[in-house]
């Protein structure tokens, strides 16, 4: 079973990759969406709540992309995925990769679906809270 989260994981990821941000068929409709640390933490729930916690994030910069560095699965249906980021700051122009590049995603499924998204910034406090090190 964990290798097929970890295959749906990497299915998400995927199209993040390739900076398409809109599909949400893996969501599970109670999903809870959390940005620890970053420019814009914040806390979101159900599949209202998620494309405006991602449009938040989105709209503050520009040619947001991920990079995939590791998928890491854990117990109790959870995959860490670390990821490196880039993209620019619309007002200010700072590149992403100046303020907290290297970030992680912490996945939760349940039935099929991802009932929690943690999304870090801060890949060694990800790493933390999974009870892992880099």
């Amino acid at each position: 079973m964990l290798r097929e989260n970890v295959e749906f994981v990497r299915s998400i990821l995927a199209g993040w990759e390739r900076g398409d941000f809109n599909a949400a068929h893996w969501a599970h409709p109670d999903i809870e969406f959390i940005r620890v640390d970053g420019p814009a933490p914040g806390r979101w729930t159900g599949l209202a709540g998620l494309p405006e916690g991602t449009r938040e994030l989105l709209d503050a910069w520009t040619d947001v992309r991920y990079e995939v560095d590791e998928y890491r699965e854990l117990d109790h249906g959870r995959v860490l995925v670390l990821v490196r980021l880039s993209g620019k700051a619309k007002t200010s122009g700072v590149a992403l990769e100046q303020v907290a590049s290297h970030g992680a995603h912490l996945f939760t499924l349940r039935d099929g679906k991802v009932i929690q998204l943690v999304h870090y910034f801060d890949r060694g406090r990800a790493l933390e809270v999974a009870g892992l090190t880099e």
